[in-house]
């Protein structure tokens, strides 16, 4: 009788610890879904920026200001939600040369980014700019001396072949046609060097915290830069435009892009990102009416191809 009444209390603690790994896995999963939609909609609401810079009735830096300057008031309501708990942090960072860094790297991803975006076409700037994941293994192989996989080399030779692609069209039009092609890269590399930066600071920071000290110091950094550009928006319409980029591209795009990362594998969720070329050159053709060759797309597809063969590769 003993027996029988301990195998039942057995069979009870069983099936109870098994209704609630159901029911944690259930809360998981839905977790993951909300965070792979978060990082989908938060791709394709940062592959609107290059709608939003096109269009501007300011110069291309101070775009990039205005970018920074305006979303600042929600990226400060929003550290503040974060770090409200863990008590007044908000001069803790300022020795923090890091921070300084990854400031100094956006500055300049924003800079050649809106440059190459009036030089070039926006589906070509976004896929150049997409690149920034192959530069940060070449820079860790540098610097770090992380001897990359075999594939990785293969992966970088397919992306330089695919970028020759894009480019194809103007190389016979002079220098001056590559230029935004070359912003592209540069872009590239300026934002590789932000991640790599900002990889060693979420740890010590909350990811509000992190984006409201980066983007005021490329405001700042960016605010000198702008002079001889137009400053100002002629009309309401500017002014809207420049609010819709900081608040659509900056806030709730790179915000959910944060949340979405924070909560996926890293090798997933950079094939998720991959998104952004292709919105981009949705909202490129519906808006601008820009269209590529056939050359160029093939182009597009091969450096799309060599992304995900390297991510694979570091994975």
């Amino acid at each position: 009788m003993l027996l029988l009444t301990v195998c039942a209390a057995d069979a009870h603690t069983r099936h109870r610890d098994y209704a609630k790994v159901r029911l944690m896995r259930r809360h998981f999963d839905r977790h993951e879904s909300l965070a792979l939609a978060a990082l989908f909609a938060g791709a394709c609401a940062v592959a609107s920026s290059g709608i939003f810079v096109r269009l501007s009735q300011t110069g291309p830096i101070a775009t990039g200001f205005w970018r920074g300057a305006l979303a600042l008031p929600f990226l400060a309501a929003w550290a503040w939600a974060q770090d409200r708990h863990r008590g007044p942090r908000w001069y803790g960072w300022v020795g923090d040369a890091r921070i300084f860094w990854a400031g100094v790297f956006f500055t300049g991803d924003l800079a050649f980014w809106h440059w190459s975006l009036l030089l070039t076409s926006v589906t070509a700037a976004t896929l150049e700019a997409n690149l920034a994941p192959l530069f940060v293994a070449l820079v860790t192989w540098i610097v770090w001396r992380e001897r990359p996989k075999p594939r990785f080399l293969v992966a970088l030779a397919i992306a330089f072949l695919g970028v020759l692609l894009i480019v194809s069209p103007k190389l016979g039009q002079g220098r001056g046609a590559l230029v935004g092609d070359l912003l592209g890269l540069g872009t590239a590399a300026f934002y590789g060097a932000y991640m790599i930066v900002v990889a060693r600071l979420k740890t010590t920071y909350s990811t509000g915290a992190l984006m409201l000290r980066t983007t005021l110091i490329f405001t700042v950094l960016l605010a000198p830069l702008m002079i001889g550009e137009k400053v100002l928006p002629a009309t309401p319409h500017g002014w809207l435009l420049l609010f819709g980029l900081a608040v659509i591209a900056q806030v709730v795009g790179q915000g959910l892009i944060a949340y979405g990362l924070s909560r996926l594998a890293a090798s997933f969720s950079s094939l998720v990102l991959l998104v952004q070329p292709l919105a981009a050159a949705i909202y490129a053709g519906a808006l601008l009416g820009e269209r590529l060759t056939l050359v160029q797309f093939a182009g597009g597809a091969v450096v799309l191809a060599a992304i995900v063969l390297a991510q694979r590769a570091r994975s």
